[in-house]
């Protein structure tokens, strides 16, 4: 069974306790985002990620804007679950911006990122990373995954979200940027059962196709998403 849940931040609540404590070697939870385990590559934190290493299911995140893009950028890129992630060791796998999973039959696009609202008050390099943001090339590989599968797939995870989510909502806010633009371009192609994502830290139903995620441990497939979308 393939788990989603939000925003992380580097604690391991969300692992140790709840639903995600009992999965098995066939399961897999995909982080939406701001994992936060690969942050300061400190003695403490090593410690965190081998212990998710060594959990019996697989373990997906995006990247979301709290993850040091310079230490992530160490670890190898490969190509598996039909699209491209870096291996972080054991099963835990970040998952690059614009890939097309297929996980359990079905297909995820996946895209993370995520402007910072503070990041005018953070120190590049310390805690903030211009790679938060994607760049052209990632744009255009993700369009180049999706006309390969012609514009349909099941799902759609994502950090951020479409400005065509946000707008008028609880979730507003503010300045539409690039990747809003991004994401409310692809959302006009695209042709998907599912849309959920991160970064706003609200467990909240915005329509009966976009949910944003953060506490809750979604399970997914269609009995499970056909139940999840009716409450």
């Amino acid at each position: 069974m393939v788990y989603l849940t939000g925003d992380t931040h580097g604690d391991l609540d969300r692992f140790r306790h709840g639903r995600l404590r009992w999965l098995g070697k066939r399961d897999i939870v995909v982080v939406l985002g701001d994992f936060g385990f690969v942050w300061d590559g400190s003695t403490e934190e090593q410690k965190k990620l081998d212990w998710l290493r060594k959990r019996p299911y697989t373990l997906l995140f995006l990247d979301g804007s709290h993850e040091n893009y310079d230490l992530l950028a160490q670890y190898p890129e490969t190509e598996r679950f039909g699209g491209r992630v870096q291996s972080l060791g054991g099963n835990v796998y970040h998952v690059c911006r614009g890939s097309v999973l297929e996980l359990e039959g079905k297909k995820y696009l996946c895209f993370g990122g995520a402007e910072s609202p503070d990041r005018e008050e953070r120190e590049p390099g310390v805690n903030w990373w211009k790679q938060e943001m994607p760049s052209d090339e990632e744009y255009a590989a993700c369009e180049q995954n999706l006309e390969a599968c012609g514009y349909q797939v099941d799902y759609v995870l994502t950090h951020d979200a479409p400005s065509r989510f946000l707008d008028f909502t609880v979730l507003a806010s503010g300045e539409t940027n690039q990747l809003h633009q991004f994401l409310d371009k692809i959302l006009l192609k695209l042709t998907y059962e599912k849309w959920f994502f991160g970064c706003y830290h609200r467990d909240v139903q915005l329509s009966t196709k976009s949910r944003c995620v953060f506490c809750d441990v979604i399970p997914m497939g269609d009995r499970h998403a056909k139940r999840l979308f009716r409450r």
